[in-house]
């Protein structure tokens, strides 16, 4: 099983950010598994402002759990 998650804990805010889209590209990546069927439904939402707003609000989502992990970076030292 591949490990690609092995901990949320980050050294700043922008590494947490990265890892919240990369949470994002991954859910959508395990939901449809067919390379293919990706990249053909890509453009799409590409053009599309309201599913742009929405990967924002799922990126927001996942950067908020990335950030409550890392105790919003240590309470801001």
């Amino acid at each position: 099983m591949d490990n690609w998650l092995p901990t949320l804990i980050t050294a700043t805010p922008s590494e947490g950010y990265d890892l919240a889209v990369k949470l994002a590209r991954m859910a959508i990546k395990k939901t449809q598994g067919d390379p293919a069927v990706r990249e053909r439904l890509r453009p799409d939402y590409a053009e599309n402002a309201d599913s742009l707003i929405s990967v924002s609000a799922v990126v927001a989502t996942h950067f908020a759990t990335v950030a409550a992990a890392n105790a919003y970076w240590r309470d801001a030292r």
